[in-house]
């Protein structure tokens, strides 16, 4: 009789699955949007600090040299930058017209106005093209001997120096910007009109409502976080978007009364050869727009709630 020995215990495996690392659930999010931090702070956040402090240092002999916040108090001090200033006054106080020419263009095209398809690739058509050649199609075009002159002659009106009289030149550079860039807009206002509630339309037009009450009461409440970003971004296009147009158009002139801060900041940093005052009135700039940005969609709210 042989006495076979006991077959040894056999080695638990541990599956392969249980000895992987497991990223926990509410990681997730967060590694899936470290790529992009890490790309803002590398190229956006970094140079912004950089910046900063590069604003506080001299320019020529004081190259390089601390000397406080002696560029912005010279900014303050320089009258055109107060005019610079007075301007994006005047583009805030424009703003409602840069926002709704978009707003009501994509409210017909939704409704479904006759020649919508073409209108909408019409009205975007704008954007593809340069700033630079917007300003020199429209350098020439409201010229004192341009088109529109002309026709305000067969009309029986005097010509208008629409560049060169300083009260107008202004408004006559942000109006060939709305017309250059609403089309972008026009189509963020396309895509909030995908998400309204069809059913709201309908209601209202069941109820005998017009389009005006048809805008106030049930558009805009519905696309009250589309209009907060439109405006936003708006608002910072024209105050960061505007060099091209400026610069081909007027240069700034006559005398200072289309200046903005971002043209300040390119005469100071190539003409004048004031790097670290160009980088003190770039922080103002982004500063104005921290400001202006959080009061709009603050105010926005406010407005959209009410309606």
């Amino acid at each position: 009789m042989t006495v076979g020995t006991a077959p040894a215990p056999a080695r638990s495996a541990e599956p392969a699955e249980a000895r992987r690392w497991v990223v926990p659930e509410r990681a997730w999010p967060y590694l899936l949007v470290a790529p992009a931090v890490l790309v803002l702070a590398v190229f956006r956040f970094y140079p912004l600090l950089l910046g900063a402090n590069f604003s506080l240092t001299g320019d020529g002999e004081l190259n390089g040299r601390f000397i406080g916040v002696g560029n912005y108090v010279e900014i303050f001090r320089d009258p055109v930058f107060g005019s610079a200033l007075r301007n994006v006054g005047l583009l805030i106080l424009l703003l409602p017209v840069a926002v709704a020419v978009p707003g009501l263009l994509a409210t017909f095209l939704f409704l479904r106005v006759p020649g919508h398809r073409f209108y909408r690739s019409v009205y975007f058509f704008p954007v593809v093209l340069s700033p630079v050649i917007i300003g020199a199609i429209f350098d020439i075009v409201l010229a004192i001997d341009g088109p529109v002159n002309a026709l305000l002659a067969a009309a029986g009106l005097g010509p208008v120096e629409w560049l060169g009289d300083p009260r107008i030149a202004m408004l006559s550079v942000v109006g060939v910007h709305i017309w250059a860039t609403f089309g972008m807009a026009l189509v963020i206002f396309l895509a909030g009109f995908a998400t309204l509630d069809r059913s709201l339309l309908d209601a209202a037009r069941v109820d005998g409502a017009n389009l005006a009450q048809t805008i106030r009461h049930v558009i805009v409440p519905g696309l009250s976080r589309t209009i907060q970003f439109v405006v936003v971004t708006t608002m910072i296009g024209m105050l960061t978007s505007m060099f091209g147009l400026l610069y081909v158009m007027t240069g700034g002139g006559p005398g200072s009364s289309t200046y903005l801060p971002e043209l300040y900041i390119w005469v100071q940093q190539g003409e004048m050869n004031r790097p670290a005052l160009a980088a003190a009135a770039s922080m103002v700039l982004f500063v104005l727009m921290i400001v202006i940005g959080a009061a709009q969609i603050r105010i926005l709210r406010r407005a959209t709630r009410e309606v």
